[in-house]
C-alpha cells in the first residue's frame, strides 16, 4: 500500500512499526563540537506529530510573529514541561489541545520516536499519534499564526528533504529542511520528521 493510501488502521499499524524501531537521539548539533550542549540544565517537552485518520494528513503550526522564541517558524504542536504535568506526554497533549484545540480524547498515541536535543537546550520528546474522528483546529491567537496539514507522503518520504547551511551564533550549522508550497519545514521539527521518514523506509 502506497503512503499515500494509508488510512484508518493501516495507517496506525505502519506507524506503530515504525516506532517499535529503535534507534540513538538526534539533535541540532555536532555531539563532538558541542558535548557540552548535552549537560544539564536541559528543558524537557513534548511534541506531538498527530496525523488524521482519513487521509493520514500531518497537523502542523506556524509560530506568531510576537513569540520571543521561533517566532514564525513552523512546528508541531508542543512545549516544554510544565510543573503540572506528570510527563512529557500530557505536556504535548495539553499544549496540542490548548494551541489547536485537538482535545486528548481525539488523540491516539502510538508511541514516542528517541528524544531530540535543540541548541536552545530542549530535549523534546516527539509523540507519534493518530486523530480520530472530524477535527476543525482551533488555532490560539497569543501563539499560532496558522494551523495548516502537510499530507502524509510529503512529511514520511525520506527522498524530500535535504540539507541546507546557515550561521548560528557565528558557527556554521546543517539543518534538514523538507519545503512543500508556501511551508518552510525546516530545524528541529524537520529533523524529527525526517527520523520518521527513515523508520517507515526501512
Amino acid at each position: 500500500m502506497s503512503r499515500a493510501a494509508l488510512s484508518g488502521e493501516a495507517l496506525a499499524d505502519r506507524l506503530r512499526a515504525a516506532v517499535a524501531h529503535t534507534s540513538p537521539p538526534s539533535s541540532d548539533y555536532d555531539p563532538e563540537r558541542d558535548r557540552d550542549l548535552y549537560q544539564p540544565p536541559l528543558r524537557d517537552a513534548g511534541v506531538l506529530a498527530a496525523f488524521h485518520e482519513d487521509d493520514g494528513r500531518l497537523f502542523l503550526t506556524k509560530r506568531a510573529a510576537t513569540m520571543r522564541h521561533h517566532p514564525g517558524q513552523i512546528a508541531l504542536p508542543g512545549g516544554k514541561v510544565d510543573p503540572g504535568d506528570p510527563d512529557v506526554t500530557a505536556a504535548a497533549l495539553r499544549e496540542a489541545h490548548e494551541e489547536i484545540g485537538l482535545h486528548a480524547d481525539q488523540v491516539e498515541v502510538i508511541g514516542t520516536l528517541p528524544v531530540h536535543h535543540t541548541v536552545t537546550r530542549f530535549r523534546i520528546t516527539p509523540l507519534i499519534a493518530v486523530i480520530r474522528g472530524p477535527f476543525t483546529p482551533l488555532p490560539e491567537p497569543g501563539e499560532v499564526a496558522e494551523v495548516f496539514t502537510l499530507p502524509f507522503a510529503h512529511v514520511t518520504d525520506a527522498a524530500n528533504y535535504r540539507l541546507e547551511r546557515r550561521d548560528w551564533q557565528g558557527t556554521p550549522r546543517a539543518y534538514p529542511v523538507a519545503p512543500l508550497g508556501p511551508y518552510y519545514l525546516w530545524g528541529a521539527t524537520a529533523r524529527i520528521l525526517m527520523g520518521l521518514a527513515e523508520r517507515l523506509r526501512s
